[in-house]
């Protein structure tokens, strides 16, 4: 009997250490998940940056255009 009780806290504990391992690789994945949508987040905003960026150089460009034109006439 000893021996059968040996076998079962050992099986009881290796499946205890699984449950954790589980709970960490979990814990990780979502993590990761969370990891990749802030980056996703952070990539929309560069590129909503970007394109702002682009607008107002294209509205300093003709500015400037229309100013040289004026000038010449």
């Amino acid at each position: 009997m000893s021996t059968w009780r040996t076998m079962m806290l050992a099986l009881g504990a290796s499946l205890m250490l699984s449950a954790c391992g589980l709970a960490e690789t979990a814990g990780g994945a979502a993590a990761a998940g969370a990891s990749a949508a802030e980056q996703a987040k952070q990539a929309k905003e560069m590129e909503a940056k970007v394109q702002q960026q682009l607008e107002d150089a294209q509205a300093e460009a003709k500015r400037q255009r229309d100013a040289a034109e004026a000038a010449a006439n």
